[in-house]
C-alpha cells in the first residue's frame, strides 16, 4: 500500500513539472524558427503542426502528451 501511494504522490508531482515544461519546449521551437534552419518545406511544416499539436495538448492539459510531441518537434530542429 506505501507503494502505491508513494507512485500517487509522484505522479502527481510529476504533472506541475512537466506543464512547465510545455512553454519552454515552445519558446525554443518558436526561437529556432524564428533563427532559420535549413529543413524542407515539408519538415518546416511537419514542425508546425507539431509545435501546434503540443501547444493545443498542453492548452488541454494533457502535459505528458504534449512533452512527447513538442520533442518531436525539437529533434526535428535539431535541438534539444
Amino acid at each position: 500500500m506505501k507503494h502505491l501511494t508513494l507512485a500517487a504522490v509522484i505522479a502527481l508531482m510529476a504533472s506541475p513539472v512537466l506543464a512547465a515544461q510545455c512553454p519552454a519546449d515552445i519558446a525554443a521551437i518558436d526561437a529556432a524558427l524564428a533563427a532559420g534552419t535549413d529543413l524542407s518545406e515539408e519538415d518546416l511544416a511537419t514542425v508546425q503542426e507539431l509545435r501546434d499539436e503540443g501547444q493545443a495538448q498542453h492548452d488541454a492539459g494533457e502535459h505528458d502528451a504534449s512533452v512527447e510531441t513538442l520533442a518531436e518537434a525539437k529533434t526535428l530542429l535539431g535541438i534539444e
